[in-house]
């Protein structure tokens, strides 16, 4: 454009400057003076003629162009240009080699608008179930609602193709092949009672195989090498698997952590896939960092927990072989002090590791402290005991490390309470409590009323909501002086009887259950024995009692577990005049037999109350079913419940009551919530019509 603007332009500028006219012969000065005037004269025949343009001769040579140097090819030929050789070498590709030829199985239909075809020899694809699986949790057909729109199922459906092809390649199918068609109405007819379809034709291809595996610096783990490098479970040769790649880091990063290397570290990995090779070479740095011992535990607030402390509570001990899940178990213990707010633990090096022995590393916890004083209240109902309210103000590092004090209250229909109880928690160990508890009450439950005085003493070491335990145990000193009167013939309360009574209660389970507040599997069997002496009137009786407690879980689907529970007690030893109306044995209520009251089962005066017995039989089994209400939260329980006590130490079957209904249970993440409606099947005539209980957790 250049060349030919000057080629068009020069001409002009190598004009005769001479023959052109001058600005005043272009403009006299009449046109000045009258310019309208001078106009409508018009140009002069003379000039007209003058400045008609000359003809010209196609002929004539151009001017000389002085802005231009190249040389006109005038006379020159231009070059031939010599013409392509054929090539008879040229292959051209066969369709059925791009698309190869799979024979495609029968239509996998996901929903009304979704359907996945896959080759029919499932040896081509031995993913096919699992692959479904995923696909379907993922599609944006299946999430989205299905209003039979083409257009929406169209924008859908590319979404749905992307996600097949990422998938398949998370298989190791990097050349998969995926066909989508979206429609399926028939032409000509009336479509308004058909469904527009979304359909995939999966052609899988060739899986690709790890090739080269570079697993960085892992060798520095001299003799652990092996056993790491067996953790990591990717050959070359294997099926090129996205999933397995993150599952064998996992699994290398877990076995690392438990071998001694706190400050080891496992990069991304990086995957180079070859499509000539058909082979994917997996790179993944890894840096042991040196192997280490356990050395102490320190606090950044020595005085609220001091690393000694929190070295009682460890479940290592110096010199013992660094493991992360210890360490993080020692976080879950300082969070479940209820102390803490946040704790952030760090291995610091204090030795490192020489002549072929581990070095050490002292783990520094760094706390920040919670809110440490609580007050709290509640309000219950139940059959039997009525109306029931209760205060509580505790501080729970009054006395550290660990060492609470709470002061409570109770004022109900029949029950009055004020204690004051010491706990110190981790005390000898860990997860090891130390309580003691002093308090006076007065109770009233019809057949007899009590005023007591308690000091009772506990060192236990029990499940938690945290730490859920095979073994539990506790033993404790209880020290009662009771004043209790029991109802007479009439009805009317005789003279109180003052009883001292001193206790030694000893209590062991084993735990095989999967939760603590809502087992689904597993069975629990649990025992008490508490020798006591008791003085009344200068009378002096020794007793025992005992009770054993077992349950089973069994669940016979997804939704519905079968929950038993039998409970056997005696106290052999004394007569049951000369047991504290407060110590004898009762049935009946929410944790035991419901549908009657509480307490409310066992034997009775002339007047129908029950006197309490020294055996005792119960016997439940209910079915836990969850429903799909509530996002899967609700849940119903229909029971049935059986109970007895008898006057003699030999635990029977005689007047058993009977007790049916049905529950509600609300699941939350810290445990059902539960509410049970109960009903009497074989009642007396004091018992209740029905029994009504509220709690959190399962009954048993």
């Amino acid at each position: 454009m250049a060349a030919s603007t000057s080629i068009i332009c020069s001409p002009v500028a190598a004009q005769d400057a001479e023959a052109l006219p001058t600005l005043e012969e272009l403009i006299p000065d009449e046109a000045v003076a009258d310019p309208e005037g001078w106009a409508a004269q018009g140009v002069p025949a003379d000039a007209a003629s003058q400045e008609a343009a000359p003809e010209l001769d196609a002929s004539s040579p151009l001017d000389e162009l002085s802005d231009v140097d190249l040389p006109w090819p005038e006379n020159e030929e231009l070059p031939q240009i010599a013409p392509l050789e054929p090539e008879e070498d040229i292959q051209f590709a066969d369709f059925e080699e791009v698309v190869p030829q799979v024979e495609l199985g029968d239509e996998d239909r996901i929903s009304d608008e979704l359907v996945l075809v896959f080759p029919r020899e499932r040896a081509l694809f031995p993913y096919h179930e699992e692959f479904l699986d995923r696909f379907e949790a993922l599609s944006t057909v299946e999430e989205l609602d299905d209003d039979g729109n083409v257009a929406r199922l169209a924008a859908q459906s590319r979404a749905d193709e992307d996600l097949l092809n990422r998938m398949l390649r998370v298989y190791g199918y990097y050349d998969a092949l995926v066909f989508r068609s979206v429609g399926e109405l028939t032409p000509g007819e009336d479509n308004t009672e058909q469904r527009p379809t979304v359909r995939f034709d999966i052609i899988p291809g060739t899986q690709y195989r790890f090739g080269a595996i570079d697993l960085g610096n892992l060798a520095a783990a001299g003799a652990d090498y092996a056993m790491l490098r067996d953790t990591f479970e990717i050959q070359t040769g294997d099926p090129l698997l996205a999933d397995k790649i993150v599952e064998e880091r996992y699994d290398l990063d877990l076995a690392i952590g438990e071998s001694g290397y706190p400050f080891a570290r496992i990069e991304e990995p990086e995957l180079l896939v070859d499509h000539a090779r058909t082979e994917g070479d997996l790179t993944m740095p890894v840096e042991p960092g040196g192997k280490y011992r356990f050395g102490r535990v320190t606090s950044n607030m020595p005085e609220f927990l001091s690393g000694e402390h929190l070295t009682d509570i460890a479940r290592f001990d110096p010199g013992d072989l660094y493991q992360r899940s210890l360490e993080l178990d020692l976080r879950r213990a300082i969070l479940a002090t209820g102390l803490v707010q946040s704790v952030t633990l760090t291995p610091v090096e204090t030795a490192p590791p020489a002549n072929g022995e581990p070095g050490t590393v002292d783990i520094a916890a760094e706390i920040a402290p919670a809110r440490l004083r609580t007050i709290a209240g509640r309000v219950g109902y139940g059959t039997g005991e009525g109306f029931k309210v209760e205060g509580m103000w505790e501080h729970r590092n009054l006395f550290p490390p660990e060492g609470m004090l709470r002061v409570r209250g109770i004022l109900g229909t029949a029950e009055q309470l004020a204690g004051v109880t010491f706990r110190k928690n981790n005390f000898g160990g860990r997860d090891k409590i130390l309580t003691v508890d002093a308090f006076a009450s007065t109770i009233d439950y019809g057949p007899f009323d009590a005023r007591t005085v308690s000091l009772v003493g506990n060192y236990e070491r029990v499940s938690t909501i945290q730490f859920q335990k095979p073994f539990s145990w506790s033993v404790g000193l209880e020290l009662v002086a009771t004043g209790e009167r029991e109802a007479d013939a009439d009805g009317n309360l005789g003279p109180r009887q003052t009883y001292f009574i001193g206790a030694v209660p000893l209590y062991a389970q084993f735990d095989t259950s999967d939760d603590l507040l809502d087992p689904r599997r597993g069975f629990r069997i649990s025992s008490r024995l508490s020798p006591e002496v008791s003085r009344t009137n200068g009378v002096e009786s020794f007793y025992l009692r005992g009770e054993v407690l077992g349950s089973y879980y069994l669940p016979v689907s997804d939704n519905i577990v079968i929950a038993s529970r039998a409970r056997f007690a005696s106290i052999p030893g004394a007569p049951v005049s000369a047991i504290a109306p407060s110590r004898r044995l009762y049935a009946g209520g929410g944790g035991s037999v419901r549908g009657y009251s509480y307490k409310g089962i066992g034997p009775r005066n002339s007047l129908g109350d029950p006197t309490g017995g020294r055996s005792l039989t119960e016997l439940s089994v209910e079915a836990r079913i969850r429903t799909g209400l509530l996002g899967g939260a609700l849940g119903i329980v229909p029971f049935v419940d059986a109970g007895t006590v008898g006057e003699d130490a030999t635990p029977g079957f005689d007047e058993i009551k009977i007790g049916a209904g049905i529950g509600a249970r609300y699941h939350t993440s810290f445990g059902p919530l539960r509410i049970d409606l109960g009903v009497p099947l074989n009642p007396g005539p004091n018992d209740p019509k029905f029994g009504v209980y509220v709690g959190l957790g399962q009954a048993f």
